[in-house]
């Protein structure tokens, strides 16, 4: 076997997440060709000679594109029946497969005959036709069309082997203060606490932290506690031994366990209750617990990455989250930052999530609607990063042409339109009106301009400002949620 690496690093900086590409075939000419053209593309080619070698790749790597050459399959016709193309689709239904063949098989004077081929192929359930001896440019509109790899701005990603294991695309500066400090204390294991929005990318910051420390060998265990009640989050985190409850009918291991020698991320780790969090203190002093129903202690070395999309410090404030806990796991705090604060890192992201999806809509893109840039630029963006994937995704799906655009998507246009549109416009009834105005003002802006405005005096002290309005406290939070959604204050 063979394999064709290059640095996807350019000469500007800008990294690629790695795209790979698999190359069933035998054909010493064409292998130089096609992996000439893709080193010059950053794409990294990889060859297996028969179908025995392809499946054995296809098992351990997960491959963007496969090509597969009609000599190199042992059946009669590959067009009707291809155990390797029923393999490939079987561990990958949405990997592309092209069929290579000789031009030779085709008469000259026949191109009804190739036509047909083309068809069959298509229907067999390839996504083209590629013939020898192979043409550059059809085979790099075939690469543009499959899998695209326009360059992108990555402030930190990781290979192994063949598999891209994160990617933070960006170069904001408050992206690079973010990563810049997850990497300085990714070496040591002390408990970090990760805050921000939903959607930011929290995760993806723990997961680079873990695979950047002295335990990137070990296991890497996710916890959502949101998704859990206070039983089921014990029984999760702590393992329960047989008949502890009704239905334990084995010992089970809890995720403290099985993260021993490694990290464990326990995901919106406020949303857990009182109770649980005092059980939480005890665990993470000493490294041991019992499992739900045992008596063994069980001792465990884990280090422990925390998130939270909730203002952490007024939670507890409020009481609703243990202080002492909170001390426990902030040894070091990252906050990340919300998309609309990094308007640098946009275009990167755009290009990354179409470097991502547009193969599986078979669109080739070469370029941003300007107007459409525009829109992403004035938008609040409430669902962050993940929001900013999801609208791509919808507007490679619904859109046509070769300019990615909302103008196919009249109610994605509008919905991002009149959200921008509504948020400038609140923003600017936000100033402080005269008393001799207030009877032409609607009530509700009234009211948002009394909270914003005790805010101010108060100096962001919700307690207070809530005692001075009238209000209670979770009244308050809720307003202050929704004005932040709103684009009218901006995060604390």
């Amino acid at each position: 076997m063979h394999n064709s690496e290059k640095n996807t690093e350019k000469a500007s900086g800008h990294k690629q997440c790695t795209v790979n590409v698999l190359i069933v075939d035998n054909d010493p000419q064409f292998e130089q060709t096609i992996l000439k053209v893709l080193a010059q593309k950053g794409i990294r080619g990889i060859i297996a000679e028969n179908p025995k070698a392809a499946s054995d790749r296809l098992e351990k790597d997960y491959y963007q594109l496969v090509f597969l050459s009609a000599q190199v399959c042992p059946e009669i016709n590959p067009f009707r029946h291809c155990s390797l193309l029923k393999t490939i689709k079987a561990i990958s239904p949405e990997t592309p497969v092209i069929l290579t063949t000789e031009l030779d098989k085709f008469k000259k004077n026949n191109p009804g005959e190739l036509i047909s081929s083309t068809v069959n192929a298509i229907r067999a359930g390839y996504q083209d036709l590629l013939l020898k001896p192979v043409e550059s440019q059809r085979l790099e509109n075939i690469l543009d069309r499959f899998v695209p790899n326009h360059s992108v701005n990555s402030i930190a990603s990781a290979n192994e082997n063949t598999h891209n294991l994160y990617h933070i695309v960006g170069n904001s500066t408050k992206l690079t203060q973010t990563v810049k400090l997850a990497k300085c204390i990714a070496s040591t294991s002390a408990p970090v606490l990760i805050s921000g929005e939903s959607g930011t990318g929290k995760e993806l910051i723990s997961y680079m932290i873990h695979r950047q420390s002295k335990r990137a060998d070990g296991p890497y265990v996710r916890v959502n506690c949101a998704a859990l009640s206070e039983s089921l989050l014990e029984s999760e985190l702590f393992g329960h031994e047989k008949g502890a409850f009704t239905g334990a009918y084995t010992q089970r291991k809890g995720r403290f366990e099985m993260a021993h020698g490694g990290t464990l991320l326990l995901d919106e780790v406020t949303e857990t209750p009182a109770r649980f969090q005092a059980k939480l203190l005890r665990i993470l002093e000493q490294q041991d617990f019992e499992r739900v129903g045992g008596n063994d202690n069980i001792k465990v070395n884990v280090r422990i990455i925390t998130t939270t999309n909730k203002d952490i410090v007024q939670e507890v404030a409020e009481q609703r989250f243990r202080q002492d806990l909170y001390y426990r796991l902030s040894t070091v705090r990252i906050v990340v930052a919300p998309l609309r604060e990094r308007p640098d890192d946009l275009k990167d992201l755009v290009w990354h999530f179409v470097n991502i999806y547009a193969a599986e809509t078979n669109r080739q893109i070469t370029g941003l609607d300007p107007a459409m840039m525009e829109i992403f630029a004035k938008y609040h963006w409430p669902g962050n990063v993940r929001q900013l994937r999801n609208v791509i995704r919808t507007s490679l799906i619904l859109g046509s042409g070769e300019t990615l655009s909302l103008a196919d998507v009249s109610w994605l246009f509008d919905e991002l339109q009149s959200r921008t549109q509504q948020a400038a416009s609140q923003s600017e009834t936000s100033a402080q009106l005269p008393s001799a105005q207030l009877g032409s003002v609607p009530l509700e802006h009234v009211e948002r301009q009394a909270i914003i405005e005790t805010l101010r005096q108060t100096d962001g002290n919700q307690t207070k400002a809530a005692k001075v309005l009238g209000i209670s406290d979770r009244t308050l939070r809720c307003k202050i949620k929704k004005y932040r959604q709103e684009g009218i204050m901006q995060p604390a």
